[in-house]
Parts: C-alpha cells; sequence; structure tokens
C-alpha cells in the first residue's frame, strides 16, 4: 500500500506540534509501508516539497496556501490513500481524493472555528481557510482526532459529520529521544543558571498558547526562580509587541528572565526541559499538546491549562496540576487575572516543594513511556488504512 502524507512542516521546517507528528509518524509508518511525504517549502530530503506557485507569490497567503495543495494534489497520482494534517494540507487530500478515486483520512490537530484570532493574521484569508477545512473533513473517509477532546470538538464544529468517521489517534512520544538529559552546557550557555530553579515555557507566540497569561502569571513567582521563555514566530507584530512588552517588565522588575526567541536545536531545549523545575503549558486552546508529552518525558513536572486534550496527557495530582479556565469570547479566560493568579499559584506549590516536583517528573516520564508510544500509533493508523482500503475495494 502506498500512502501520501500531506503536510505543510517537515523537518527541517517544523514550528508546531503538527510537524513533530508527521516527522515521527512517517518515520514508523515507513516500517510498515509505502509512505511518502508531500511537504510545503524547499526541497529536503525525505519529502517532496512544493513552493509556493509562482503567480501566487504576492497574493493572501490563504490562497498561496490553496495554489500549493493543488500541485501537492497533482503530485499524488498512483497512491492508493492520502493522510492530510491541518488545513494547510487538508485542501491537497480532499482534491486527490476527488482527481483519483482514492481515500482521503485527514488528522485534526486544530479547527479554524477555534481559532478566530486567526483573523487578526490572515485578513479574508481566514474565510479561505475555514472553507477549506470543513469542505475537507465533511468529505473524509475517515478523521483522526488527536485526543478525546479533540473528536468532541470536530463533533461540535462540524454537525454534518458521522460519528463514526472520527476515531481518536493520540500524538505520541519518542522516549528514547525525550528523556533526561546530564548536561547542563545549554543553560549556561544562554544565560540559565543550573544551580537555581526554573520555570519554562516552549512553544510559539500566539494567542493558542497563552504566553500573555503566563508573563502576567510570572509577577507573582517565587522571586528566587528563574523564567525561561523558549519563545519565538510570533502570530502577527501585535502579539509580538504585547509579549515583547510583558517581558520588559517582568526583566525590569526580577532577576533570571531568560528569553530565547530563535529555534534551537532539539537537543538543546531537551536539556532545558530537563533541569526546568516545573514547565508551564498555558494554552487556551489545544487539541493535544505534544510539548507536555515531551516535558513528561524528560522527567519535569508540569502546569497545564485544563482544556482540549491535555487532561488526557497530563494527570493532576500524579503527572502535574491542571489550571481550571472559565473560557469566554475565542477560548480566552473570562477572568485573565483570575486565571493569571491560578497558574502562580501552581507554579509556586512546585517551586516551595522541590521533591514533590521530582515525583512527578518521574510519574510523567512513567507515563510518556507507558501510553505515548509512536510505534503503537503508526499500527494503529495502518490499521484504520487497511480498513478503509478493504471498504473501498
Amino acid at each position: 500500500m502506498r500512502v501520501d502524507l500531506l503536510s505543510r512542516e517537515f523537518p527541517p521546517d517544523v514550528y508546531g506540534g503538527a510537524g513533530v507528528h508527521i516527522e515521527y509518524l512517517s518515520r514508523e509508518l515507513r516500517r510498515l509501508l509505502d509512505a511518502r511525504v508531500r511537504c510545503f517549502g524547499a526541497p529536503r530530503e525525505g519529502a517532496d516539497a512544493y513552493s509556493t506557485p509562482p503567480g501566487l507569490t504576492s497574493a493572501n497567503a490563504a490562497l498561496q496556501v490553496l495554489g500549493t495543495d493543488l500541485e501537492m494534489a497533482a503530485g499524488c497520482a498512483g497512491a492508493d490513500l492520502v493522510h492530510s494534517h491541518t488545513w494547510y494540507a487538508n485542501f491537497a487530500g480532499h482534491v486527490a481524493k476527488m482527481l483519483y478515486g482514492i481515500p482521503h483520512v485527514a488528522t485534526t490537530h486544530s479547527l479554524e472555528p477555534l481559532r478566530p484570532w486567526k483573523a487578526e493574521q490572515l485578513g479574508g484569508g481566514y474565510v479561505l481557510s475555514s472553507w477549506a477545512e470543513r469542505t475537507a473533513l465533511a468529505a473524509a473517509d475517515a478523521i483522526i482526532a488527536v485526543s478525546g477532546g479533540m473528536r468532541r470538538d470536530v463533533l461540535t464544529c462540524y454537525p454534518e459529520i458521522d460519528p463514526d468517521r472520527v476515531t481518536v489517534i493520540h500524538n505520541g512520544i519518542d522516549t528514547d529521544e525525550y528523556a533526561p538529559a546530564r548536561s547542563t552546557e545549554a543553560l549556561t550557555r544562554h544565560g540559565i543558571d543550573p544551580g537555581k530553579p526554573y520555570v519554562v515555557f516552549v512553544g510559539r507566540i500566539t494567542r493558542q498558547k497563552g504566553l500573555t497569561h503566563l508573563l502576567r502569571a510570572a509577577r507573582d513567582f517565587d522571586p528566587a526562580a528563574q523564567l525561561v521563555l523558549c519563545a519565538g514566530a510570533p502570530d502577527t507584530p501585535e502579539i509580538a509587541a504585547e509579549v515583547t512588552a510583558l517581558v520588559e517588565e517582568l526583566q525590569a522588575t526580577r532577576e533570571g528572565v531568560v528569553w530565547i526567541t530563535e529555534m534551537r536545536p532539539r537537543p538543546e531545549i531537551i536539556e532545558i526541559l530537563t533541569h526546568a523545575t516545573v514547565f508551564v503549558c498555558p494554552s487556551v486552546y489545544e487539541p493535544m499538546g505534544i510539548v507536555n508529552l515531551e516535558a513528561m518525558a524528560c522527567e519535569t513536572a508540569v502546569v497545564a491549562t485544563a482544556t482540549g486534550g491535555i487532561p488526557e496527557v497530563v494527570a493532576h495530582d500524579e503527572t502535574g496540576l491542571l489550571v481550571p479556565i472559565e473560557a469566554g469570547e475565542h477560548g480566552e479566560p473570562r477572568d485573565p487575572e483570575v486565571f493569571a493568579h491560578a497558574i502562580a499559584a501552581d507554579v509556586n506549590r512546585l517551586l516551595a516543594d522541590p521533591d514533590l516536583a521530582a515525583r512527578m517528573g518521574r510519574a510523567g516520564r512513567a507515563r510518556a513511556v507507558a501510553e505515548f508510544s509512536w510505534p503503537a500509533i503508526a499500527e494503529r493508523t495502518r490499521d484504520l488504512y487497511e480498513s478503509l482500503s478493504r471498504r473501498s475495494g
């Protein structure tokens, strides 16, 4: 069986959880079948890459995506099945399904209706991205949700979709690669004191990731603790300016605020995660949150928002602490001050009890190893492919 995996991201251009997912899923699927990756961007090893069509280089970003999708779909000739990831590639999968009469599987890592702040980023392109997602998912032969929470969101946002077509297959983690690191070289190079406790955030600068809420919560963190932000790739100039102002305010009022803006190699991130006392995931929308698994695999306790699929990953009072959120418009907390204080309280609880944080970290790694392995996820995905092939055959 030949399966074409369609994705915007593929190494070395990975900036989010969907890119991490496709990297590891494709690696494991290639042990089981003929899996070929098609992605956006410059040529690279391990994938066929597609650039924006020349006539669209000055067009709206969403229109550029749809143009690239058409070229990607043309490349799928000869595939037995296509499997798309995120709205960026969903339309390519939909076109390939129609063009070649083959099954289309779509994995939902997020949903456009639940990310309305993207209108700020894409303008009228947000209408196009929403249309592309809805059209592709409504016609897909099967939809994979990366969590039970994501499955509920799919069926709520798109009630026309038959629930029997939506299957939960969680994201995974490579616990051989993501494992506690002994070295502290990366810490000292970035100005992090290995001898002092620190709180770490790893993620993009986007409304979804809730970084601004963390920065406001950090005003109340134990002043003896450092704050390390591995945060870059801002969605818009507006959120970049807001985050910059909040970071500068913290740096003016407390010591040990380290902001790493450029994307760092994975071994460095693993080292920074390992030696943190607590990892914080303040997302206001998170279908799964691979980064929580990454922190857990590095034996680091997690404080995370109790939203989306996060409670399926982080076991409250076992591998970390879940912060409740009363969501208002656009998923943002109805009372941001209450939310920020709750984050600070849980972070300070772990900073004050390093033995508890260490126990949660060990429990987190044990959970990651036992329940989220990529080989098992690839086998479940292969089984879904085969069931669709039998049905279409």
